[in-house]
């Protein structure tokens, strides 16, 4: 299993648009489809929210990928979160 550590940029980020930024689904709609199908987990639990929001320490699992999410950097997090499609609230 492929270990990844991805560092959020905001607050969070959506399910489908992390995996399609770390390359795991090639594009949003594929994202979605995987999400829709039940290959995704989120904290060892089967997730069907295609634009759930993940945050820092969670853990997301889909095909040989287990990705562990971040917290941003102090300072930064803001600046940085639109220029990566990332939502803060």
């Amino acid at each position: 299993m492929q270990l990844i550590d991805f560092e959020l940029r905001g607050e969070y980020i959506a399910l489908d648009a992390l995996l399609k930024a770390l390359g795991v689904a090639p594009s949003g709609g594929a994202a979605k489809l995987m999400v829709a199908e039940g290959r995704v987990q989120v904290d060892g639990r089967d997730e069907l929210r295609k634009t759930c929001k993940i945050r820092a320490l969670q853990v997301v699992s889909v095909a040989g990928v287990r990705v562990t999410v971040l917290a941003a950097p102090s300072g930064d997090a803001l600046a940085n979160s639109a220029a990566a499609g990332q939502t803060s609230v």
